[in-house]
């Protein structure tokens, strides 16, 4: 196959679902009120078109419901469009859904030839690649357990071995590299520049946009069913962050986890504590005042915390922690710790934290906040309370950045 010729060739593909707006589950309902089987058509791709060549790596950004996850099992065959044509040159393998394929009841060493099997190897094949494919997962003391002994860790472990060792010519990636601890994450990284290398085509889909920057050559932004732009990652995701942080302005905050609305099951285990004050709201914004969750390496970042106080809350103590997505801490401190003034948390009010200079690299990261009082006794502990991005120019590693210099002798 020539270096530059397209492995991936994608023409005005499209593609509907039929969404049931009230549809009966039982053969007696449906029978008797057959107006509930009334659905809409909701078109998720609307004509897009882009090619891939060989040991391209190209990432599909977009915000949820845009079509990207879609464009990539059509890539796989998981669905077909409904019109268009869509071309894949080669051996394809694909981590589209954490532990698709897998047997629960089988060990995870049968499920390695199940799922090799799949992707088109043969018993001998296989053979030859199983320790290999064991090695890499890091699951020898594990691996004739039944994979429903598995975390969910493990599975991406033994998904990700088994996708990268089969040979193939195009490798098909979503969402998944969210999952394992950081050492793993790593090494997934390292080994998919890799193979990249080794002239692999790789399609990523992933809202961590630090994610397509380290790896991908080329972004691709989905948006509303259709291809809104494309080029460098550095670029495309530049103008899909000014988008987004336009669209977080021109509309009211909703009641998600990002805001510290106070409404959801799953919110309420993530915090504790007296109650007598709560955390309302967290909203975050640039060193220009514009609103916006996504930030570079180095830039300002100003936290506005909106809270509610229904008793009086004596010598109160509000602090912070920023941690990656694996729960490693990157910083933490609070107002003791910082020396201010002992104060009161009397009636409902708002507070600012400006985070100077971050220099953490490309990621996801959760912020904790805490309003505490006396001793460290807990008012209201909200654990992963808002969420922030952060993009890099630079390709360094670890969690930081160190500001550093190199004085080499010549």
């Amino acid at each position: 196959m020539a270096e530059n010729e397209n492995v991936i060739e994608v023409r005005d593909v499209t593609k509907s679902f039929k969404v049931y707006l009230d549809k009966g589950s039982q053969l007696k309902e449906r029978l008797l009120f057959r107006k509930r089987s009334r659905y809409e058509e909701r078109r998720v791709l609307r004509g897009i078109s882009f090619e891939v060549k060989k040991g391209e790596a190209i990432g599909l950004i977009g915000h949820n419901g845009c079509g990207k996850s879609t464009t990539l099992k059509l890539l796989t065959r998981i669905m077909y469009p409904d019109s268009g044509t869509i071309k894949m040159r080669g051996r394809v393998s694909s981590l589209i859904e954490l532990g698709a394929g897998f047997h629960p009841d089988m060990s995870g060493r049968e499920n390695i030839y199940t799922n090799a099997a799949i992707f088109g190897l043969n018993k001998k094949e296989i053979d030859s690649r199983i320790q290999s494919i064991i090695e890499f997962s890091e699951l020898a003391d594990f691996i004739d357990n039944p994979v429903r002994t598995y975390s969910s860790g493990m599975y991406m472990r033994l998904a990700f071995s088994v996708a990268i060792n089969v040979d193939a010519d195009i490798l098909l990636i979503d969402e998944i590299l969210a999952v394992g601890d950081a050492n793993f994450q790593s090494k997934c990284f390292n080994k998919l520049r890799e193979i990249k290398a080794q002239g692999t085509t790789i399609v990523i889909v992933s809202h961590s946009l630090g994610q397509i920057e380290q790896i991908c050559d080329r972004s691709i932004w989905i948006h509303e069913g259709l291809i809104k732009a494309e080029g460098p990652p550095k670029e495309i995701d530049l103008e899909y962050l000014d988008y987004m942080s336009r669209k977080m302005q021109d509309s009211s905050r909703g009641t998600d986890g990002n805001t510290g609305a106070e409404s959801s099951d799953e919110e309420q285990s993530r915090r504790w504590g007296s109650g007598e004050a709560r955390i309302k709201s967290i909203r975050s914004f640039s060193a220009d005042g514009t609103e916006q969750n996504v930030f570079r390496t180095g830039e300002d970042i100003k936290l506005t915390v909106e809270y509610n106080v229904k008793t009086p809350v004596p010598d109160a103590v509000m602090g912070f922690g920023v941690f990656d997505m694996n729960g490693i801490q990157c910083y933490g401190t609070n107002t003791r710790i910082d020396k201010l003034p002992e104060f009161t948390l009397g009636e409902s009010g708002t507070a600012e934290l400006i985070l100077r200079n971050v220099q953490l690299i490309a990621g996801e990261y959760n912020i904790d906040l805490a309003i505490e009082k006396g001793e460290g006794i807990p008012v209201d502990y909200f654990r992963s309370a808002y969420k922030i991005q952060i993009l890099s120019s630079y390709g360094d590693a670890g969690i930081a950045r160190i500001d550093h210099t190199w004085d080499l002798q010549r």
